[in-house]
């Protein structure tokens, strides 16, 4: 029996500025938040090596996730599209928000 191959990849950090932003844009929003760690090598671990990253978290019901139970309610995805346009028109603008 061959034994399965294990790949394992450090976490990538995402970046302070970009985190700070994420966090300004929800909070002017209205919207709670906090800083969680992430091991989505398809995303951050990827984008890394290419260009600074932050991550936009939705809640789900249940905090299923990656799964074919996942559900989002639509007004939390409604919420993290506005976090992310706002936190984009920031560092477009070289500013926090």
């Amino acid at each position: 029996m061959k034994a399965k191959a294990s790949l394992r990849i450090d976490p990538e950090v995402a970046d302070l500025r970009i985190r700070d932003i994420v966090a300004t844009a929800a909070s002017r929003l209205g919207l709670t938040h906090t800083t969680t760690p992430s091991g989505a090598g398809h995303d951050a671990q990827v984008m890394a090596s290419a260009a600074p990253f932050g991550m936009i978290f939705v809640p789900s019901q249940e905090g299923l996730s990656h799964v074919p139970q996942e559900y989002t309610a639509p007004e939390d995805l409604v919420e993290g599209a506005d976090v992310l346009l706002n936190s984009v028109l920031a560092l477009t603008r070289g500013s926090a928000v």
